[in-house]
């Protein structure tokens, strides 16, 4: 018994848990597709503009030439096991790479050679940062005319802080680039009629020798065996720089970067001998969960997953999770700790984008989708039932912006209110509510192109006609200036036990000193055991509930700190529950004796204009109450970024595109709240 075991945990070794990251456009999907392709799994190469890719398979995805959903493909390259997920690189669907990156092991972030570091690269690189992802580089474009591996490097360094190292370097025959200098091995790779290993060319030589010295001097000052070789031999072998380069990719103190051109084939093959050499397998990933119930990458431990993603096909729903001890085998019994359920495992499947293996049973460090649970939620923790273990869920990015919706026909009403609830159930970013004053359905996302698809899914796949309102952003309400010592009393009585809490509340700005903050802070200064404390928690409880409506125009609040100062309890009367009424009406009398302002939404745009068109592009802005914060001018165009009000920007994607003859582009993210005005 104990063999097989070691023999199982042996091969978590060979398994490599990987996302590909990037900016919108920068070659992800492309990149995923060379890398299906070389490893046998496709016998074509998928093209994005032929809507004809593996992980692309939305008809909503090929129409629109992005990647909305994450999808996980699982290949095999130099006796390694890999499962591949593609993320989406637009910013409205950002709540998909952070689901991905909380069950990967490694990364691969795609850099545009022109753009390099373009602004949802820098939000999925702070992502991946969040849960201590180790990536390396891949700068591909290097093809295009501007592209320019040095001025890439360097926007990695200064934009996203970590220590890059060049493990390659580009050939050019003329101005056609051709390959990559094998920095490590020290040998020249090149794609005429597929992949050549040669010597480095003679008028290169000068160049790849300073390179491998600066690379050798990088890897020495940071690893100690490598520095014990280096200052004993004045330099390195390429085993050990490759095995200090694992060292330090996965502690995160370097990214070594790679470069290519996926579309025309170049570069891919010693990307996937990258993967396999320096991004870590379950194995060398730290232990999950917390106080006694951690569990470590080993098929001998209890079984304990993760669910990531929940997605409704056309027979069944499919729950995909990260397996991260023990075995889980096809017909178990598990644990939905969260819920408190019991769930059964009818099929395992290994995922290849929308087709799908069945296999007995899955491992810790495997991601496989789930058939037969029924109301497992994105999030939950699945574990054997005599063994539980509560992992952290990935946070839920907060929606920024709402539609109302609503069926054509009658008969279409209760339909569109399942098709919702199943929707939010599969993207937490999602969520529905009824306005209580108008009675409408309003659906709220994460940006405009996100509610866009979210509505075209229910008139594609539920078959339903709707109409949708104009887009509302989600404005906040944040305190001015508070109140101190409102006192707030609690009493009813309505027949057997009644209902007392005293209470005495501070409201304050949460931060002085600053004009906008987001959050909210409760803490109590009650001395000599007046309010207990467990009904110091219920009172944070129902203040926290009275955040939910502000005062001005029934948004969220935000950017609040409460402090209860004082109280009293009745001997009989006082419960949990009455201190938490008290808590929710007293906040809400005293954000009513405050100065409330309301916080709209900002993002960051960045747009792509010709030189030509800039004049035009920069007074529109300045009539949506852009702030410039700066321009870049590359070859042929210049690159404008600007702080904006979300509310500004509807229907800028038509207006951009009349006043640059269709030829400008725009990405947006967001940065956080601002005073209305």
């Amino acid at each position: 018994m104990t063999v097989r075991t070691n023999i199982s945990r042996q091969t978590l070794a060979v398994v490599r848990n990987l996302g590909i990251l990037a900016h919108v456009d920068a070659g992800k999907t492309t990149v995923t597709e060379r890398m299906l392709f070389l490893t046998g799994i496709t016998h074509r190469r998928g093209e994005v503009h032929d809507g004809t890719t593996v992980t692309d398979f939305d008809p909503q995805e090929r129409d629109r030439g992005i990647t909305i959903f994450a999808a996980a493909v699982s290949c095999e390259w130099a006796g390694h096991r890999l499962t591949v997920i593609d993320t989406p690189g637009h910013v409205d669907f950002s709540d998909e790479v952070e689901r991905s990156l909380r069950v990967l092991d490694g990364a691969v972030a795609v850099f545009d050679a022109v753009a390099g570091v373009e602004p949802q690269s820098e939000s999925v690189w702070r992502r991946a940062d969040r849960y201590g992802v180790p990536r390396i580089a891949f700068v591909n474009k290097m093809d295009r005319a501007g592209a320019d591996l040095t001025a890439a490097v360097a926007s990695i360094r200064e934009r996203l802080h970590p220590v890059p190292v060049l493990v390659q370097l580009p050939v050019y025959t003329g101005d056609v680039f051709a390959g990559v200098v094998d920095l490590v091995h020290l040998r020249a790779l090149t794609w005429e009629d597929g992949l050549m290993a040669g010597p480095v060319p003679d008028r290169l030589a000068d160049e790849v020798a300073q390179r491998r010295r600066e690379l050798e001097e990088a890897v020495a000052e940071r690893n100690s065996a490598a520095l014990e070789e280096f200052v004993e031999r004045s330099g390195l072998s390429a085993e050990t720089l490759a095995a200090a380069l694992r060292e330090l990719t996965l502690s995160g103190e370097v990214v070594p970067v790679l470069c290519g051109a996926a579309y025309r084939d170049i570069g891919i093959e010693p990307l996937l001998d990258a993967v396999v050499a320096y991004l870590p397998s379950p194995l060398d990933r730290p232990a999950v969960g917390a106080g006694e119930d951690v569990r470590a990458a080993d098929p001998a431990e209890p079984c304990v997953a993760l669910a990531f993603k929940v997605h409704a096909t056309p027979t069944g729903r499919l729950t995909f999770v990260r397996v991260y001890s023990g075995i889980l085998r096809k017909g178990d019994t598990v644990l939905d700790v969260g819920g408190g359920r019991r769930e059964r495992v009818a099929r395992i499947l290994r995922v290849q984008a929308d087709r799908h293996a069945e296999v007995e049973a899955a491992v810790a460090g495997d991601i496989v989708a789930l058939v037969g649970p029924k109301a497992v939620r994105v999030g939950a923790t699945l574990c054997a039932p005599d063994a539980p273990a509560l992992l952290e869920p990935p946070a839920p990015t907060e929606p920024v912006m709402s539609v109302a919706v609503e069926a054509r026909t009658s008969a279409d009403t209760e339909k569109l209110a399942a098709a919702l609830a199943r929707l939010a159930e599969e993207d937490p970013s999602l969520t529905v509510r009824t306005d209580p004053e108008t009675g409408q359905t309003l659906l709220a996302g994460l940006g405009e192109l996100h509610l866009e698809v979210v509505v075209e899914k229910l008139r594609r796949d539920r078959g339903l006609s709707v109409t949708v309102g104009r887009p509302q952003v989600a404005y906040r309400e944040t305190v001015v200036r508070g109140v101190r010592g409102l006192t707030y009393r609690h009493a009813k009585q309505d027949g057997g036990a009644g209902q007392w809490a005293h209470i005495v509340l501070d409201v304050q700005p949460l931060r002085e000193s600053e004009p906008v903050a987001t959050g909210f802070e409760f803490e109590s200064t009650v001395v000599g055991g007046r309010v207990p404390a467990e009904f110091v928690r219920a009172v944070a409880a129902g203040c926290r509930d009275a955040l939910a409506e502000g005062p001005l125009a029934g948004h969220p609040v935000t950017g609040v700190r409460v402090t209860l100062t004082d109280g009293a309890t009745h001997s009989k009367d006082s419960s949990e529950l009455a201190f938490r009424t008290a808590g929710r009406l007293g906040l809400r009398e005293a954000l009513r004796a405050s100065a409330m302002a309301l916080l709209e939404p900002l993002v960051e745009l960045t747009v792509t204009v010709l030189e030509d068109h800039v004049g035009a592009v920069l007074g529109d802005l300045a009539a949506r109450r852009g702030r410039v914060t700066g321009s870049v001018a590359r070859p042929g165009v210049v690159v404008v970024t600007a702080t904006v009000p979300l509310a500004e920007l509807f229907g800028y994607a038509t207006r951009l595109r009349s006043r640059t003859q269709g030829r400008g582009t725009f990405t947006t993210r967001p940065l956080g709240y601002a005073l209305a005005p």
